[in-house]
């Protein structure tokens, strides 16, 4: 039995010879992988918003649900923009530690156990020319299932503390 090489499969032979020339429908089949790949590329970077309600406010925060968008977090951003933070449910508990990397502004970290806030990391400098490995990782003194990433000092603003009820508007599975 002889098996097909990549050549054979997609050049037409002439003469027991390979033929080297592409045919039109490779470079379709190309043009249409490439096609594909930018747009799911496009879309996988979307992040959702929703609304949270902390002590009597909403806050518009930035939802980070794939690995992607939790590696990066604000990083490389100059600020929130138009939003109040970032939200990165992790979906089970553990001592998720976030560090500062590429960040250019200070942030406040809460850690959330579902609705509940376990910890607060108030003020958290940036780490300018911080290689990967030198990067300080902020964890929490207790399990957690969510982080709440906001502007340095917004916690502090807000009065959350230990304790308080951080409760989701919309989209209720994100907490």
């Amino acid at each position: 039995m002889r098996y097909l090489s990549f050549q054979d499969m997609f050049f037409r032979k002439k003469n027991n010879e390979k033929s080297k020339e592409p045919k039109p429908w490779h470079y379709a089949v190309l043009l249409g992988i490439v096609a594909i790949s930018f747009v799911v590329w496009m879309f996988q970077d979307k992040m959702d918003v929703v609304t949270l309600e902390v002590k009597d406010e909403r806050l518009q925060v930035l939802v980070a649900s794939t690995f992607q968008q939790q590696y990066r977090g604000l990083g490389g951003r100059e600020s929130l923009g138009e939003y109040d933070g970032m939200l990165f449910p992790f979906g089970y508990e553990g001592r998720h530690a976030i560090v500062m990397r590429d960040m250019r502004f200070p942030i406040d970290i809460v850690w959330l156990r579902y609705n509940e806030v376990v910890d607060i990391a108030p003020m958290v400098p940036i780490e300018p020319d911080e290689s990967e490995h030198a990067l300080f990782r902020y964890t929490p003194r207790t399990d957690a299932t969510t982080v709440l990433e906001l502007e340095a000092g917004r916690a502090s603003e807000l009065g959350l503390r230990i304790g308080d009820t951080v409760r989701l508007i919309e989209n209720e599975s994100v907490l």
